[in-house]
């Protein structure tokens, strides 16, 4: 029989492990103010919907496009968009489709949206009948979306970001962070493609992958020309590398201690220097779906040592992935994320 002692201290453990997660869950929700939370469309003209993208245009506008059609892959999908103005979403419009001719189509994939320091608004996508095959096409807008360009494609071997927003370094040039899927589904590989100011002169870097099957890179910067990468990879965990000459060479890849499950994620660099990542925090099941039923913000000072501050979603089961996270101007956080398939949901935040 225990002493009288030890059931007193087992109580005394017990009271302040109760204690402890309080006041750690407390501190996750004081740290994050919710502004607005909100679906970007309640009713579309598409069945399922997926991969979207932000950019600020202007002061308390936000622009989002996402794919949309009957299911991913199918010949239907076009990219389509919708405005924020002060929290107000406009309805859905189609930009982009895989058309090429009266009798052939091909599904789109994975707009990403990017406003150049000149003023030009890019949505970059892909075209093709799965990511094995597709190829990339890109489209400029000088107002901010109202009207846009004629598709036009890369030039052959570039794909453009594959998933998450470029990045714009000090001296004008533009990194996009890359990644491809060989044909027998076996490869997964991460690179940099790198042009002028004007998005010209199209440039590919190298990336030492390793063994791991990586994609869909995320670009965060710090001072000195320090740049990191966070992948989403095969190996259940978030892949990183690192450059020091602004994105010209790049480390070697390894693993973080952020553990996900082969689902995308993104992450930007804040106005402050602090780094905030948004992913699923899980590990992959059977199943393809599996592990994105959780999804999470994660705060960072130096990139390596990473802080869980918010929890967007926490389910038994359900998709609640491919998210995309900017700063705007004014400091406050804007987030987007497919939820179940069937909507984009769209939460602004400040960071108290």
């Amino acid at each position: 029989m225990p002493f009288p002692g030890i059931k007193k201290l087992r109580l005394i453990l017990i009271i302040g492990l109760f204690c402890i997660e309080y006041f750690q869950a407390n501190a996750q929700r004081n740290s994050v103010q919710i502004i607005l939370s909100k679906y970007i469309f309640e009713n579309a003209p598409f069945d399922a919907c997926h991969a979207s993208t932000l950019v600020e245009i202007d002061k308390n506008s936000i622009i989002s496009a996402w794919f949309g059609g009957k299911y991913e892959g199918s010949n239907d999908v076009s990219i389509w968009s919708s405005v924020s103005k002060d929290g107000n979403w406009s309805a859905p419009i189609e930009i982009a489709n895989g058309i090429q001719n009266d009798s052939l189509r091909f599904p789109c994939w994975n707009p990403v949206l990017f406003k150049a320091k000149n003023g030009i608004l890019y949505l970059h996508y892909k075209v093709g009948p799965n990511p094995r095959a597709w190829w990339a096409e890109f489209k400029t807008s000088k107002d901010n979306g109202k009207t846009w360009s004629k598709a036009k494609k890369l030039p052959e071997g570039f794909l453009g970001p594959i998933k998450n927003k470029p990045i714009q370094i000090a001296n004008g040039d533009i990194l996009y962070p890359s990644s491809t899927e060989s044909l027998d589904e076996k490869k997964w590989l991460i690179h940099i493609e790198k042009t002028d100011a004007n998005a010209r002169n199209w440039r590919k870097i190298v990336i030492d992958c390793d063994t791991f099957g990586v994609i869909q890179p995320s670009i965060l910067t710090y001072p000195g020309g320090k740049l990191q990468l966070l992948c989403r990879s095969r190996q259940n965990v978030i892949i990183e590398s690192w450059s020091a000459d602004n994105g010209e060479s790049w480390t070697k890849l390894k693993p973080t201690n952020l553990p996900n499950p082969n689902s995308g994620s993104d992450a930007v660099t804040l106005t402050d220097g602090r780094q905030l990542l948004i992913y699923n925090p899980l590990e992959s099941g059977k199943n393809w779906w599996e592990g994105r039923s959780v999804l999470k913000l994660a705060i960072s000072k130096d990139g390596k040592s990473w802080t869980n501050i918010y929890t967007l979603e926490e389910h038994p089961k359900g998709e609640y992935s491919y998210p995309a996270i900017i700063e705007a101007k004014d400091g406050t956080i804007h987030l987007s994320y497919t939820s179940l398939r069937k909507k984009i949901k769209y939460v602004k935040l400040r960071l108290n």
